[in-house]
């Protein structure tokens, strides 16, 4: 299976297991950045060139050879559960993409038709019941990952710990785990254990939001979208991510982490 969704900088300076939806543009840009000393012209997602992906042929066995003996220092980013499924929603059920269509074809007709969820309109502008629609998409997220069904789990929407395992179990170690929501300390944190060939001041650094502008703006605050029965299809699905990464499952209202990841436990439990 070897290291799905790894990245590493072409001076091996750092690897880094990517999480969607958790800052990972803005991690990726600032990998190429350490490298180059610019940032990449356009959405770090669809460079081919600057940086290892195991998504590349050719990156595979620097990257494979380097995490499996632990060579580069390892990091991956974390973000709550319920501001991650948001943002999901309103980027890619919701949103247009980049390549002015809808996200994967015919996802959006299959939740409408089967689902009832709204959209707003053709062009995600028009006026909808954000609450309603997004707790039907809930259920559709909660489908996917339990049963398949319709469709098999998207990216975006699957636990992080799923991410974050396969590393792990294919013979991988982090060295830090950090916070969505205190980027610039974890990030820092970071590039304190490691080498670059041009140095990056986090302060000046912009924030790379690839989502950012594709769909509607969410209405209302983010405990609004969550009522019992949501809060319980949260806890079916992400009941690791919470438990894990210390999140606050009981109040969608807290972004925070209640505490710092214990690598130990998440190397203990997602090496299993």
């Amino acid at each position: 299976m070897g290291f799905p969704g790894t990245w590493m900088t072409e001076s091996e300076s750092v690897v880094y297991r990517v999480v969607p939806k958790c800052a990972c543009s803005t991690i990726g840009q600032i990998m190429f950045f350490s490298d180059h000393g610019r940032f990449f012209d356009g959405d770090i997602h669809d460079a081919s060139e600057g940086l290892h992906k195991w998504a590349m042929e050719a990156s595979q066995p620097k990257i494979e050879a380097n995490v499996r003996e632990h060579k580069s220092y390892a990091f991956t980013c974390v973000r709550n559960p319920y501001t991650r499924i948001l943002s999901s929603f309103f980027d890619k059920i919701c949103g247009i993409q980049r390549n002015g269509k809808r996200y994967r074809g015919n996802l959006v007709p299959l939740l409408v038709q089967k689902y009832g969820v709204q959209v707003g309109g053709d062009d995600g502008k028009q006026e909808f019941d954000q609450i309603a629609s997004f707790r039907r998409f809930l259920l559709f997220a909660r489908d996917t990952i339990r049963w398949k069904k319709p469709m098999e789990p998207d990216i975006h929407w699957s636990a992080m710990a799923g991410h974050i395992s396969t590393f792990i179990v294919n013979g991988g170690r982090y060295d830090q785990i950090f916070f969505t929501e205190d980027f610039n300390a974890g990030m820092q944190s970071v590039l304190d254990n490691i080498t670059v060939p041009h140095t990056v001041d986090l302060a000046t650094i912009p924030r790379f939001n690839e989502s950012e502008g594709h769909g509607p703006t969410r209405a209302h605050p983010v405990e609004d979208y969550f009522d019992d029965l949501s809060m319980h299809l949260m806890w079916e699905i992400y009941k690791r991510d919470f438990q894990l990464f210390r999140y606050d499952f009981d109040n969608p209202a807290n972004k925070m982490p209640k505490g710092l990841v214990d690598l130990d436990e998440v190397h203990a439990k997602l090496g299993e």
